[in-house]
């Protein structure tokens, strides 16, 4: 009975990574794709929107690395686990400060811009 509980709860927590995984992958592509036809027609803003779309995928597929945790039996396996989440957890910080830093770019240039434009 538990071993038929604990197959019934490994599956679904695979259905879950395979899910989060599914949608992070799904973010990235879509992002990447609008994000190729704004710069083919001259679009804005559009390093921004790339870096806050590889966040969003990061953060589901970092959601589903937490979630593997759940089924490691192995130490060894829980070791790279846990460097892969540290690699993913750096990375989304990272992309998190320089979405920062290109929002306050953008709001520091914005003035300027308006203040040319005021001037012709």
């Amino acid at each position: 009975m538990l071993a038929e509980i604990e197959k019934i709860f490994q599956i679904i927590v695979e259905a879950g990574i395979m899910l989060l995984e599914f949608v992070g992958v799904a973010i990235l592509v879509v992002t990447a794709v609008k994000c190729v036809v704004s710069l083919l027609r001259h679009g804005g803003y559009i390093r921004l929107r790339l870096a806050e779309g590889i966040a969003l995928a990061l953060e589901f597929k970092l959601g589903a690395e937490v979630l593997r945790t759940v089924i490691v039996r192995m130490w060894d396996e829980m070791l790279i686990l846990g460097a892969v989440i540290a690699l993913r957890g750096a990375l989304t910080f990272l992309i998190h400060w320089e979405i920062k830093n290109e929002e306050s770019r953008l709001t520091e240039s914005a003035p300027r811009v308006k203040s040319d434009v005021e001037r012709e």
